[in-house]
């Protein structure tokens, strides 16, 4: 058996995905043999079959991870975390029992993507430019002084793009995953994801006391 399979919602969920599990001695976990699917209908499809899809790989994989964002997912009326524990109930009376997990992304994945690393900047076209990125998105109303993150992290993202004439790709999501520090990032799905994998894959030797 392998040890994850993952369902993504997007391309860019799914880079960002290879880039974080590239890292795992930044994660605290040892190596991880992965497979990311993504869903063709995107975040919808995730929410209402995501169980039932990845439910088809328990018996080839040692772990699941079903993962979306609430945002455009049609079940924006319910909130990420009664959403994502519903999912997480689905998943226990499936044939993965506890072995596969939701992570629901609130609003977006692109929450993950700003903090004040510099790293940011240079992916996204925007070093050595003045002014710099973090004042161009607050003097362009995306982000609000003294926040980090702004209301609307991925139309921001894409702005800040299409202000430095930087083609959109799903790999830039790869390249930010692989450079910025996992630890500077706060929010609660991602925190959730550094927690599923620490308990799913603690480096060899290490036990759970530990």
């Amino acid at each position: 058996m392998k040890d994850l399979v993952i369902l993504a919602a997007d391309k860019d969920l799914q880079h960002a995905m290879k880039g974080v599990l590239a890292r795992p001695e930044a994660l605290g976990i040892r190596a991880v043999e992965a497979d990311i699917f993504v869903e063709p209908q995107h975040d919808p499809a995730c929410a209402r079959n995501g169980v039932e899809f990845i439910s088809n790989f328990s018996r080839q994989y040692d772990h699941g991870l079903l993962m979306f964002d609430h945002r455009g997912s049609g079940m924006e009326t319910i909130s990420p975390m009664a959403l994502q524990n519903k999912l997480n109930q689905k998943l226990a009376h499936s044939a993965w029992g506890e072995r596969a997990k939701a992570i629901v992304l609130a609003p977006e994945l692109e929450v993950w993507i700003w903090n004040d690393s510099p790293h940011i900047d240079e992916v996204a076209g925007w070093k050595n430019r003045n002014p710099s990125l973090r004042p161009w998105l607050i003097d362009n109303g995306w982000l609000q002084k003294g926040e980090v993150k702004p209301a609307r992290p991925k139309e921001a993202f894409d702005q800040a793009l299409r202000a430095a004439r930087k083609p959109r790709s799903a790999s830039l999501y790869e390249q930010i995953a692989k450079k910025v520090s996992l630890r500077r990032c706060k929010d609660a799905s991602f925190l959730e994801l550094k927690r599923l994998l620490s308990q799913w894959f603690r480096p060899e030797g290490q036990t759970l006391l530990e």
